[in-house]
């Protein structure tokens, strides 16, 4: 039997928990979500990023019959949708749908952040990965990527490459790198702008995202040279990866992953990892996935730390040897 003295600190302990913020987290958690959610997304409407936001907002809504509301903050490279959700109330109801541009790559392209990818944000899950692909126009005089290669040595300087997002341009100086060759970067806002400028005959090759190039693709008037990742994309069977064409140690990819702002209660961030875990494997993410070509990917929140660190890392590197000056 407890000695009543020894009883009242116990009960005044229980009754402290009870008042604490954290018992009010905990118990806020059973209940999350008790009103809509917003996705913030750093990339415009019918962009893949969107496109998946979209996709997990329609399964969540079913798993809660909470709305789930998509909010388009394009422009500055992600910075300005990366600075709202990191200053926005720490309770859940803020989610951060976002890429490796947002996480990895501003770091290393901006002298100055209005965020701070780390400190600013709690991760949540990873969500997808995907690849890009290497494409030169159909009546281009490249048939494989070794050609790229050779026409590129033969000529330093004059091929030149588009790129519309980091993923993209990243994605073009790495294979200038690893193929030992000089080929004139073109920057563009997007990269459907720069499929339209590579069809028209203005620049001779990009490297873009799979869920942008395969409509060309498949209508005849692109070609797929060489895949960004280290295994093939399932959309693109039989074009051999970048790394099997003979750019040895070519490896990049893009990925989506989900954060909300630091503070935002442990049990919050849990009940919401469930969420999106459930949604990911939902039809409309599914259907999201098979057209972009990409696949779901989801982690632990310390998993998904360890990734954006290396990631951040690896973007550094590949910019850094490029010569590319941070604005």
């Amino acid at each position: 039997m407890t000695h009543p003295h020894r009883r009242r600190p116990l009960l005044a302990l229980a009754a402290a928990f009870a008042l604490s913020p954290l018992a009010a987290a905990a118990q806020g958690s059973a209940h999350y979500p008790e009103r809509p959610i917003t996705f913030i997304v750093p990339f415009a409407a019918a962009s893949a990023t969107d496109q998946l936001a979209r996709a997990l907002g329609q399964s969540i809504t079913e798993q809660t019959k909470q709305a789930v509301v998509v909010d388009n903050k394009a422009g500055a490279s992600g910075m300005l949708a990366a600075q709202a959700a990191a200053k926005a109330p720490a309770d859940g109801y803020t989610v951060l749908i976002t890429t490796n541009t947002t996480q990895a790559a501003n770091e290393h392209l901006y002298k100055k952040l209005p965020y701070d990818p780390v400190k600013d944000f709690l991760p949540v899950t990873g969500l997808g990965k995907g690849g890009q692909v290497l494409v030169a126009r159909a009546n281009a005089p490249y048939k494989t990527v070794a050609d790229v290669v050779a026409a590129a040595k033969a000529k330093p300087g004059k091929l030149s490459f588009g790129s519309g997002s980091s993923s993209s341009r990243v994605a073009g100086e790495m294979f200038k790198q690893l193929s030992h060759t000089d080929i004139l970067h073109v920057p563009y806002k997007s990269n459907p702008n720069a499929v339209t400028d590579l069809l028209g005959g203005q620049i001779d090759l990009m490297i873009t995202d799979t869920a942008t190039g395969m409509p060309q693709i498949r209508s005849g008037k692109l070609r797929a040279l060489g895949y960004s990742t280290q295994k093939r994309s399932p959309l693109l069977p039989d074009v051999p990866t970048l790394d099997e064409a003979g750019v040895k140690g070519y490896d990049m990819g893009y990925w989506f992953a989900a954060y909300v702002p630091a503070g935002t209660p442990q049990p919050v961030v849990a009940r919401l990892r469930e969420l999106l875990l459930n949604a990911t494997r939902g039809a409309a993410a599914k259907a999201f996935f098979d057209t972009a070509g990409a696949e779901a990917w989801t982690t632990t929140p310390q998993e998904l730390a360890q990734f954006q660190a290396a990631e951040a890392q690896k973007w550094g590197r590949v910019i850094k040897a490029a010569g590319i000056d941070p604005e």
